[in-house]
């Protein structure tokens, strides 16, 4: 969703500069200050930043890139797009002046704003759909006239409640201690935006990322399940078109989102990306698998941390924040609360890995097809396909035992390094010097 339209602040009290008390002066000169690092940064960063958005092998992705280049997601427009309206943001500062209730109500307001955009439109989709509706057109006239007028509160509000939640998250990694000269380096910044969706490739005979491309994330279905087909049908492969919760671009982009925790969540996670991207481990994300689990695990991990922290903060009276800034287990439907998402998964990667060991290649998918349709029995059916791409992508995640990563021994790894560390800065200073998996299995040793 674009930001802009509108002055940022409009419809809010905003006290002016001359009626400020002296703690608010001395906030807005801190403010100033590590706004104008900001700036600076954000400068600096870019040309470097703007070749990180699409993580990928390149010998893979030329070939696969035969089939999406006309459908590819222009991120270098979006990014010097994004790059303007922050720098506006951050130089009219309106955020920095209200009172943090106010701040806090606004995120909320524009949280409540998004949830009822999504009621919105499925109440209109439902009207045009039903048989007996009658006039549709004159049926939903109300609601598109809420629909309109919601959508240019959200687009007024959105500079704003971008700001804050930066904020919010940058005195969360102070008080961790992950600042330079009270700022986060690099600076927090994120945009909320229609993501686009990835086209994951890995070979049939083992589970490995060969392949990440971005795509439009208007793609329609049927051109997603066609692309698949291409591809695999080109070069004997497995492919999946996977939605995708944030990108660390800088500003990173993160989808819009009601629940306020998984987004504080999902910031963290990207800014932990951009963080490490400035460092070894994140420069080697593309040299093996391994380091690709290790940069998402350690992403994941502290995404959830910052999250937790930000949420017991500023909004205790919401739920816990998801379990990881890419969830990979849906919500458990109410008629199947004794199938566990995660266990399950973690025994259907087992087999298939020992499937494809085997050399069983074709028992292996015929086998992931049949255990989706379990999960889809019990429930999930957001799992539209199981198979050899949706492990390589899936199982990077690994936050939390078993799921998608099976018996990877890089995420449990990367959480034993978690464990160990006395706090959350020295877990993410220490792995972010590493380039390999070695280096983490000998720190491990090293104790």
């Amino acid at each position: 969703m674009p930001a802009g339209g509108g002055r940022p602040g409009a419809g809010i009290d905003t006290p002016s500069p001359a009626g400020m008390m002296p703690a608010m002066r001395h906030r807005e000169r801190r403010l100033r200050r590590i706004a104008w690092l900001r700036r600076f940064l954000l400068s600096v960063l870019l040309a470097f930043l703007l070749t990180q958005s699409s993580l990928t092998t390149l010998g893979t992705v030329e070939r696969v890139r035969r089939f999406t280049r006309p459908l590819e997601f222009e991120f270098v427009g979006w990014t010097l797009d994004a790059l303007r309206l922050k720098l506006t943001a951050s130089s009219l500062g309106a955020a920095a002046y209200l009172p943090e209730a106010e701040r806090r109500a606004l995120v909320l307001r524009y949280a409540a704003g998004i949830d009822r955009r999504q009621q919105l439109l499925a109440e209109i989709t439902e009207r045009y759909a039903d048989p007996s509706a009658g006039d549709a057109p004159s049926a939903v006239e109300p609601l598109q006239a809420e629909l309109s007028a919601l959508d240019a509160d959200l687009l007024r509000w959105q500079p704003e409640v971008e700001s804050i939640l930066q904020e919010q998250v940058a005195v969360i990694l102070h008080e961790l201690g992950l600042d330079l000269a009270g700022a986060a380096v690099p600076p927090i910044a994120f945009h909320f935006s229609d993501l686009p969706m990835a086209v994951i490739v890995s070979p049939r005979e083992v589970i490995r990322q060969d392949a990440n491309v971005q795509v439009e994330p208007s793609l329609p279905l049927d051109e997603q399940i066609h692309l698949e087909q291409s591809i695999e049908q080109a070069y004997d492969v497995s492919a999946l078109v996977v939605p995708i919760g944030g990108i660390g671009t800088y500003p990173t982009m993160v989808a819009e989102s009601g629940a306020v925790p998984w987004v504080a969540e999902v910031v963290a996670h990207e800014w932990t990306h951009n963080y490490l991207t400035l460092r070894p481990l994140g420069l080697s994300y593309d040299v093996s698998p391994a380091l690709r689990t290790m940069n998402e695990t350690a992403a994941s991990l502290m995404g959830k941390e910052v999250g937790r922290r930000l949420v017991e903060r500023y909004y205790p009276e919401l739920a816990p924040p998801p379990t990881s800034g890419q969830p990979e287990t849906p919500p458990v439907p109410a008629s199947a609360p004794s199938f566990d998402f995660r266990l399950e998964m973690r025994e259907t990667r087992l087999e298939v890995d020992r499937l494809l060991a085997a050399g069983k290649v074709e028992e292996a998918e015929a086998y992931m097809e049949q255990r989706r349709q379990v999960f889809w029995q019990n429930g999930f059916h957001d799992l539209r396909r199981l198979n050899q791409a949706y492990f390589a992508f899936h199982g990077a995640y690994a936050d939390e035992p078993g799921g998608a990563a099976g018996e990877d021994p890089v995420g449990a790894a990367v959480r034993q390094l978690w464990s160990a560390s006395r706090t959350p800065a020295e877990f993410l200073r220490r792995i972010a010097w590493m380039s390999s998996f070695e280096a983490l299995q000998q720190a491990l040793r090293a104790g």
